[in-house]
C-alpha cells in the first residue's frame, strides 16, 4: 500500500500523458498510477485531443518534440478545449531557451528527460494546485455572471414596480386626496369638529404618501440615470435654492453663510438635489431656534472637494449616525419633524454616483454638519 501523504489527493486527479515513444509513455503512466494519479497515455497529439473531447483532464504532460507537431502546439489546442487545463512540457534538451519558450507559450513548468520521480512529482503538484485555482476562478466568474443577470432581472422588475407605483397606486391615492379636500371645502358646515379633524388627518396622510412615492421613485431611478457632467458653480446653485425657499423661510430668522465655491464638474441637476435635501434638512431641524445659522461651505482635501452644510439645530446622538443615510431611517418622530426618511438616502446615492462619500458629525441639541466629497473634477474658474 502506498504511504505517500499526497496519495489520497492524487488519486482524484487525472493526467493526460502524450509521448511519441510508446515505451516511455507506458512507463510514465505506470509510475504515476502507482503514485495515485489516474493516467491516460497517447502517442499522438490527435488521439490526445480526441480524448479531451470525450472526458475532462486535470493536467497535460506532453513531450516537446513529436512527429508532425510539438508539445507547445498541443498544449495550445488542448487549452482551447479546456481553458482551465494546466500543462507541463517534457524535454530532452536542457537548454534554457527551450524551457523559456514553453513557459512563454503557457506551460506552467517543464521536466527534463530522462524523468526523475523526485523532480517530477513536486512539479506536478504545483501545476495541479494552479489548476484548482483556475477552476475556482472560473467558478467565481460564472457566479458573477449569474449574479449580474439576476441583478438585471431585478432592475427590470424594479422598473416595472416603479411604473406600477407611479400609475396604479397614485391614481387611487389622488382620488382619496381629492374627495377629502372636496368634503373639507364644500361640506365643512355639515361636519362637526371631530369629523373635520379626521378628514384633515386623512388628507395629510395622503399627501405624505404621495411625497413618499415621489422620493422612492427618485431613489430607484438614480442608478439608471446617466450622469451629465458640466462645470457648475455651487455658490450660484445654493443661492438659487435659498431664493426659491422664500415662502418656506417666511417668519424665520435664519442667517445663511455661503462660501465662494470653486467650479466643479458634476451633474448639475443631481447636485442641486443634494443641496436642496441638505439645506431643507438644516431649515427643518433649526425650526426651534430663535436665530438659526446655516453655513454652506467647503474645504480642499488634496484634489478632493469636501462640501458641508452646517446648522445649529437640534442635532442628534452620534451613536445612531449609521441610521441617517438608510432608507426610511429617522432619528426624530413624524410628530416632531415631518419627512419621508428617504432624502438623505438620495443624497448618498447621488454622491456615490459621482465617486464620492457622505458622512456626518453632530451632537444632541448642538447642531449637525453633513459632509460630502467629490473627487478630482475641478475645472479652471
Amino acid at each position: 500500500m502506498n504511504t505517500n501523504p499526497a496519495f489520497a489527493t492524487a488519486q482524484k486527479l487525472t493526467l493526460l500523458i502524450v509521448d511519441d515513444e510508446p515505451a516511455s509513455m507506458r512507463a510514465l503512466c505506470d509510475t504515476l498510477e502507482y503514485e495515485g494519479y489516474r493516467t491516460y497515455g497517447y502517442t499522438s497529439a490527435a488521439d490526445a485531443l480526441a480524448a479531451m473531447r470525450e472526458r475532462s483532464f486535470d493536467l497535460l504532460l506532453a513531450d516537446l518534440q513529436m512527429p508532425g507537431t510539438n508539445g507547445i502546439d498541443l498544449m495550445k489546442s488542448a487549452q482551447l478545449i479546456d481553458p482551465t487545463l494546466v500543462a507541463v512540457i517534457m524535454t530532452g534538451h536542457g537548454a534554457l531557451e527551450t524551457a523559456v519558450a514553453a513557459m512563454k507559450a503557457g506551460a506552467l513548468d517543464y521536466i527534463q528527460k530522462p524523468i526523475k520521480l523526485a523532480t517530477a512529482l513536486p512539479v506536478l503538484e504545483r501545476a495541479l494546485a494552479v489548476r484548482q485555482l483556475r477552476i475556482e476562478k472560473k467558478r467565481l466568474e460564472e457566479n458573477v455572471r449569474e449574479r449580474t443577470e439576476e441583478l438585471k432581472i431585478a432592475n427590470r422588475e424594479l422598473e416595472a414596480f416603479s411604473y406600477s407605483v407611479s400609475h396604479d397606486l397614485r391614481a387611487p391615492l389622488r382620488a382619496v386626496s381629492s374627495f377629502t379636500q372636496a368634503l373639507l371645502s364644500e361640506h365643512v358646515a355639515s361636519l362637526n369638529e371631530e369629523g373635520r379633524r379626521l378628514l384633515q388627518n386623512v388628507n395629510a396622510g395622503a399627501a405624505h404618501m404621495d411625497r413618499l412615492i415621489t422620493d422612492l421613485l427618485r431613489l430607484s431611478q438614480l442608478n439608471r440615470q446617466e450622469l451629465h457632467r458640466q462645470p457648475v458653480r455651487f455658490s450660484a446653485v445654493v443661492g438659487g435654492i435659498i431664493e426659491n425657499m422664500a415662502g418656506e423661510l417666511a417668519g424665520r430668522d435664519i442667517e445663511f453663510v455661503v462660501a465662494d465655491f470653486p467650479t466643479w464638474q458634476v451633474d448639475a441637476g443631481l447636485l442641486q438635489q443634494v443641496f436642496v435635501n441638505l439645506i431643507s434638512n438644516a431649515i427643518k431641524f433649526t425650526r426651534d431656534r430663535a436665530k438659526a445659522r446655516i453655513e454652506i461651505g467647503y474645504r480642499m482635501n488634496g484634489t478632493t472637494l469636501v462640501c458641508f452644510v452646517k446648522d445649529n439645530g437640534v442635532g442628534f446622538n452620534m451613536k445612531y449616525m449609521n441610521k441617517l443615510f438608510g432608507v426610511f431611517q429617522r432619528l426624530h418622530s413624524a410628530d416632531q419633524f415631518e419627512g419621508t426618511g428617504v432624502g438623505l438616502s438620495i443624497v448618498r446615492r447621488i454622491v456615490e454616483r459621482h465617486g464620492g462619500k457622505v458622512w456626518v458629525d453632530g451632537a444632541q441639541d448642538q447642531g449637525a454638519t453633513f459632509y460630502f466629497s467629490l473627487p478630482d473634477s475641478r475645472t479652471d474658474s
